[in-house]
């Protein structure tokens, strides 16, 4: 039984929201433990019923936004989105200005068919070492990117979850379903647009200083030195250097070969390589591990490694050199780890230094890192000895990046089969995760963690504030309130109203948030007035979505902002006139597609 008379439900209802949206303003918890906490208190309250909970998980929104993260996750792992960020720089390279416009070109397109959070996370180290080749500040480029993204997800339904959210609680209201490329061309506009504004403001108005925080957004995985031996059955046995795509990717860096006793670092690229020769290269862990896969390359030391047993269950594993090993000055091949603990030495890190001319004669020093691969009972027997301390798994992973065309073909099929309307998104998105699984482009335990549990957590809890404020009737008090202002008022200011007050809560809360709040007020709003809800429901997603002026708006800004050490201000200075712009833009040329009155 609710614990609220009736008739104070809806004002009840109205001081929960704006008590929950001054928490998310003052963060003291994360976001989704405050919508937690909201979304217990509706229900302890009695304004959202038990049936009801269970039907929020019925939404289609969540399921098909944690499908597109796994799918996300798997053109990651498959290398897909690392190599044509590559290629964007590669054919641009001696054009500086091209090579922006091309990068941030490709980041619009991928962000309208990738959900654009891992997008920018993959994407920060490549615009780092691109602002670096180009000799300019990162903090020129980081933002843009950010924007870039933003853009793009305003493109498709599956560009940002937003849409996503937005679409699934109008579909809840008994609206039409939006189809992926619904909002497609005033995205479009609003792209062309944004991304004029943001090449004219961008250099006037970001920051030209060398940021603090991007080292290790740069680095993201440690550089080892490592060998490479060339054995029989490789397939780049008599081809140059430089045309062998394994060994010339932005991870791995050859920097000398070594035939028999000679050791050559001139003329890399024209080299030939041939059976039995030795490549000394620079590499992060994940291109090591993905090497190490490779038929016809052994990674790291022979010396003292035995014949391996095929049942054997080998895991790679950083550790650290300890003072004490270290104070004899003896090298790497003399720790002695093959003979001593079954374990081969794949590589070695300096932090700030390249470790030495060949992986064999790196003199040890205090707090280098080693890459070990070995069997557990190894790596035990290794803790006990001392020599090498703090022994943990590798963080990389090995690239599939022979699965990356399944990958793409799972993101294809979804997007051409949801744009015909053959199935419902969110089933063929669960498919598609159920190919990319059973075809191994993506391990489960690495799938799963590509969700982002945070953000599926504050949508559920959303929506169930949002079916405590229908179900109290505080919905159809704001509309009520409102109505009398706004019926005497052209449609397209109507529609500018909707859209400047969820672009504004979007800059102060989170924006999945308002989404579930805001869209069935402007369902119930068109509905008063006499428009046609679909267009101010374009409106609410691409307000929404399209956040610019502050850090804590989007979840990229977020990620930009810690990686460029900006200030606050920074995106104030262009964000906000950003905001603007695409404002204007959207308000103008949504009823184009999307007619108020229908």
């Amino acid at each position: 039984m609710p614990l609220i008379p009736a008739e104070l439900q809806p004002y009840v209802a109205l001081a929960l929201l704006v008590l929950l949206f001054a928490a998310f303003m003052f963060e003291k918890y994360p976001p989704e433990v405050t919508a937690v906490i909201a979304a217990g208190v509706f229900v302890v309250l009695g304004l959202v019923q038990q049936d009801q909970i269970l039907g929020v998980f019925a939404n289609s929104a969540p399921v098909t936004i944690a499908a597109m993260f796994v799918i996300s996750g798997a053109l990651v792992r498959t290398g897909l989105l690392d190599a044509l960020a590559a290629q964007a720089i590669a054919r641009a390279e001696g054009h500086p200005a091209l090579a922006v416009v091309v990068f941030l070109g490709a980041t619009v397109i991928a962000s309208g068919f990738v959900n654009n959070t891992p997008v920018v996370l993959v994407l920060i180290p490549v615009i780092i070492r691109l602002a670096r080749s180009l000799g300019i500040a990162e903090t020129r480029l980081l933002i843009p990117l950010s924007y870039a993204a933003v853009l793009g997800g305003t493109l498709t339904l599956i560009g940002s979850s937003t849409n996503l959210l937005v679409a699934g609680v109008a579909e809840a209201q008994g609206l039409e379903n939006f189809s992926i490329f619904s909002i497609t061309l005033p995205g479009i506009v609003c792209v062309l647009i944004g991304g004029t504004a943001l090449g004219i403001l961008a250099p006037l108005l970001l920051p030209d200083r060398r940021s603090r925080g991007v080292t290790g957004a740069e680095d993201g995985e440690r550089a080892f030195l490592t060998e490479l031996r060339v054995l029989e059955g490789y397939r780049g046995i008599g081809s140059a250097l430089g045309e062998i795509a394994d060994f010339n990717r932005q991870g791995i860096k050859v920097t000398a070969v070594r035939r028999g006793r000679t050791l050559s670092r001139e003329a890399l690229a024209e080299r030939v390589v041939e059976l039995g020769d030795v490549l000394v290269a620079q590499a992060t862990t994940s291109e090591i591990l993905t090497l190490r896969d490779l038929p016809g390359i052994e990674v790291g030391l022979r010396r003292g490694v035995g014949p391996r047993n095929p049942e054997d269950d080998l895991t790679v594993a950083e550790a650290m050199v300890s003072p004490a090993a270290a104070s004899g000055g003896e090298t790497v091949s003399q720790l002695s780890v093959g003979y001593r603990y079954g374990l081969r030495v794949l590589g070695a890190n300096r932090p700030g230094h390249v470790a030495g001319p060949e992986l064999g004669s790196v003199r040890l020093r205090p707090a280098d890192r080693i890459l070990l691969e070995g069997t557990d009972r190894g790596f035990e027997r290794l803790a006990q000895g001392g020599e090498l301390v703090s022994i943990g798994r590798a963080p990389g992973r090995a690239y599939r990046r022979r699965r990356a065309p399944l990958a793409l073909l799972a993101l294809v099929m979804v997007v051409g089969l949801a744009a015909f309307g053959v199935a419902p998104i969110e089933v063929l998105a669960l498919l598609a995760v159920a190919a990319i699984l059973a075809f191994r482009c993506i391990d489960s335990d690495e799938a799963w963690s590509s969700v982002d549990a945070g953000i599926l957590v504050l949508i559920l809890s959303m929506l169930v504030v949002g079916q405590g404020l229908q179900n109290s009737g505080a919905v159809e008090l704001v509309v009520g309130g409102l109505a009398p202002w706004l019926e005497g008022l052209p449609p397209i200011v109507l529609l500018a109203a909707v859209y400047t007050l969820t672009s504004i809560l979007t800059e102060l809360v989170t924006n999945n948030a308002v989404a579930v709040v805001v869209t069935p007020v402007a369902i119930a709003l068109a509905q008063q007035t006499g428009l046609d809800p679909r267009a101010l429901v374009v409106a609410v997603m691409l307000a929404a979505s399209a956040s610019f002026a502050t850090p804590v708006g989007y979840q990229t800004n977020t990620l930009v902002y810690g990686a460029g050490d900006y200030k606050f201000t920074d995106f104030l200075k262009i964000g906000v006139l950003m905001n603007v712009i695409v404002g204007i833009t959207a308000i103008l040329v949504i009823p184009i597609w999307f007619p108020l009155q229908g």
